[in-house]
C-alpha cells in the first residue's frame, strides 16, 4: 500500500449481518473510509437484490460472494443477473469445472470481474482428505487456479498462504481477493488459515476481505480507523 486511499479502495468489510437495514447502517457508518462491501450467502438470502442497490445507490461498490456453483447455463444466467445489478465482483467456484467457469466467462461484462474460489479459508488439509482431494492444500489451489485463469476467470479468492505462489505463478495478470484477514488483536473466529493485513498484502494479495473484526465491533469505524492506521506506518 502507497497510501491511505490505496488501502480504502482495497480492503472489502463483508457484510456478513442478518438484516438489510444493518447492512446500510455498517455502510453508512464505514463509508468515509472504506468504499468496498461484499454481500454474501446471509444478507442476501434475506434482502435479495434490494440490498445490492441499495448499497450501490450510497456510492459504494459491491462485492457479491454468491460462489456460484451449477450447470453451466445456470451459472451463466446468474452471471448475467448480477451484472445486471451493477456488482464490481462475483464470486464461482473453481471446483464447477472448465464448461462452468468458461460459460460465467463468457456471460460477463468487461466491468464486472469473476473471482474463482478455490479453497475456501475455513478448511484444512485434514478437511480436504475427507471429501476426497488427496492433494496438498497449495497444489490442489494452483491445480484449480490454472483451470479458472485457462477458461477465462479474472481473479481468485484464496487464503493468504496461497497468495505468494499465485502471485509468482500468474504474476500481474489475475487479481488475487483474500479472506481469512484478521488484525493481530482480534479473535481468528472459524478461520484456520488466516494472516494479518499488512503480512496478506505483502504475501500479494490485490483485495483483503474483513468481516467479524470490524462488524461485531461496538465501533466498528474505530477499528477500520485502526487497521488503516497500521497499514500506513
Amino acid at each position: 500500500m502507497n497510501s491511505r486511499s490505496d488501502a480504502r479502495d482495497k480492503i472489502i468489510v463483508a457484510l456478513d449481518v442478518p438484516a438489510k437495514a444493518e447492512a446500510l447502517d455498517l455502510v453508512k457508518q464505514l463509508a468515509p473510509e472504506i468504499s468496498f462491501f461484499k454481500i454474501g450467502l446471509q444478507l442476501y438470502t434475506v434482502a435479495g437484490p434490494e440490498a445490492v442497490r441499495e448499497i450501490l445507490a450510497t456510492g459504494a461498490k459491491v462485492f457479491l460472494d454468491l460462489k456460484l456453483h451449477d450447470i453451466p447455463n445456470t451459472v451463466a444466467r446468474a452471471v448475467e443477473s448480477a451484472a445486471s445489478l451493477g456488482v464490481q465482483m462475483l464470486t464461482i467456484h473453481l471446483s464447477g469445472g472448465e464448461a462452468m467457469l468458461r460459460a460465467a466467462a463468457t456471460a460477463r461484462p468487461a466491468n464486472m470481474l469473476i473471482l474463482g474460489v478455490t479453497v475456501l479459508t475455513s478448511l484444512t488439509e485434514e478437511a480436504l482428505h475427507q471429501v476426497g482431494v488427496s492433494e496438498r492444500i497449495n497444489d490442489h489451489v494452483l491445480r484449480l487456479a490454472r483451470l479458472g485463469q485457462e477458461a477465462g476467470i479474472g481473479g481468485l479468492v484464496a487464503s493468504p498462504f496461497e497468495a505468494r505462489t499465485l502471485r509468482d505463478e500468474f504474476g500481474d495478470n489475475i487479481k488475487i481477493v483474500t479472506p481469512g484477514v484478521r488484525p493481530s488483536w482480534s479473535d481468528a473466529g472459524d478461520q484456520k488459515r488466516f494472516m494479518t493485513p499488512r503480512e496478506a498484502f505483502d504475501a500479494g494479495a490485490d483485495y483483503l476481505v474483513i468481516g467479524r473484526p470490524i462488524t461485531a465491533h461496538a465501533n466498528p469505524r474505530q477499528v477500520v480507523v485502526k487497521i488503516l492506521d497500521e497499514l500506513e506506518r
